[in-house]
């Protein structure tokens, strides 16, 4: 089977995370919403993204469905969706589901004249605001969790450690030492080759992915996520991080989302709590100004390439675009627009080439490449957030 996932209007109100990425490449839970659709339905998967986003994340030309990326699969809605006749389009209210269609033309698939629509009667989970993939990662965690390890048995961890309840699953190449694994509200997955240094506390629901590492003393709470060759420390509560990053160190993050390539230094912490307890706001890139959440607990939305320097403090609901580089004394403001390079005391323009130079070092240091393909990416997203940087 071959599907494209296609972005809708979530592209927008989820950036700063999508300007880097199709909405389906976001992780929540254990997998990507893309290596949901693919290992639940076996199936080869493309996009239908922005067209400079396009060469990194091809479309199939030749596909039996196309369905929205900002929508998590489960088993009633795969059932529907496989049900679907040609030409049939599934919708709930205004929101278009999926498409038995081998059309990637956006203005033929969101022309709805031109299908038979059947109406959806059921919940299903989506991701529309940055928040929202930690707002619902323990419901993704558990059925990530349910679905990987169903009929399979773990691998063995060292006796050393101890596990409280029965929802612990480790994948082959897994190591811990000498630490405590709570499972009683929810499971605890360590992907292949990850590690838990000594001395680590654990609460379920969480996600260890391929090749990360957890270091010693950390304390990590539950409903997180952290994604492929990662490293974290400290104190971490409710976040998500989505691969190749790292929070090495003490310090707190907390009802949170990193992106890729992020590094936050010592001691930094977040602030996921107004002193007032008020709603937190969130700069939305869309309505170009704050939005309320609805929430009281919002800390850190960190887009791909963003780091920060040693003791840095982030306030309550602070969004940092795209390569920012933050560091200095004091809360910097809680919008830090892309390719920003300062902090409280104030910002300037983090060029492309002092920013291609180290991303080559950091690529390096993975034994990987920062191509061209990266480069032109990261070059449109620079060219499309100019109007944010008024320093």
């Amino acid at each position: 089977m071959n599907l494209n996932l296609i972005d809708t209007s979530e592209w927008k109100t989820l950036k700063p995370l999508t300007f880097t990425r199709p909405v389906a490449d976001l992780r929540i839970g254990i997998l990507t919403i893309a290596e949901k659709w693919q290992q639940q339905l076996k199936a080869a998967v493309g996009f239908i993204t922005q067209d400079y986003l396009q060469a990194k994340y091809p479309s199939i030309q030749a596909s039996d469905f196309v369905i929205n990326g900002s929508i998590c699969p489960d088993p009633k809605l795969i059932s529907v969706i496989l049900s679907l006749k040609p030409n049939q389009v599934l919708i709930k209210g205004s929101t278009c589901i999926a498409w038995h269609t081998n059309s990637i033309d956006p203005n033929v698939l969101f022309n709805l004249k031109e299908f038979e629509t059947v109406d959806y009667k059921e919940d299903f989970l989506q991701i529309q605001f940055p928040e929202d993939i930690f707002k619902f990662n323990d419901i993704a965690i558990k059925r990530d969790f349910d679905w990987i390890t169903k009929g399979r048995e773990s691998a063995s961890i060292s006796s050393t450690n101890i596990i409280l309840g029965d929802q612990f699953f480790a994948e082959e190449g897994a190591e811990a030492e000498c630490s405590t694994f709570n499972t009683r509200q929810g499971p605890i997955y360590l992907g292949k080759n990850s590690q838990v240094w000594e001395g680590s506390h654990i609460r379920g629901s969480f996600a260890l992915c391929d090749n990360s590492d957890v270091k010693m003393g950390a304390k990590i709470y539950g409903q997180t996520t952290i994604g492929p060759h990662s490293r974290v420390g400290g104190e971490i509560n409710n976040a998500v991080i989505w691969g190749y990053s790292s929070k090495g160190h003490d310090g707190y993050l907390g009802n949170a989302v990193l992106g890729q390539w992020c590094n936050i230094g010592a001691d930094s912490n977040n602030s996921n709590l107004k002193n007032n307890y008020a709603e937190v706001r969130l700069w939305d890139y869309n309505t170009q100004r704050f939005r309320p959440t609805g929430m009281q607990f919002c800390g850190l939305i960190m887009a791909d390439h963003a780091k920060c320097a040693i003791n840095t403090m982030f306030n309550t609901g602070t969004v940092a675009g795209v390569s920012a580089n933050i560091f200095g004394s004091g809360f910097p403001r809680n919008f830090i627009p892309d390719f920003s390079w300062g902090g409280a005391h104030g910002f300037e323009i983090y060029t492309l080439k002092k920013m291609y130079e180290t991303s080559e070092k950091v690529y390096s240091r993975r034994n990987m490449v920062f191509n061209d393909q990266e480069k032109a990416i990261l070059e449109a997203v620079f060219e499309n957030t100019q109007e944010f940087r008024h320093f």
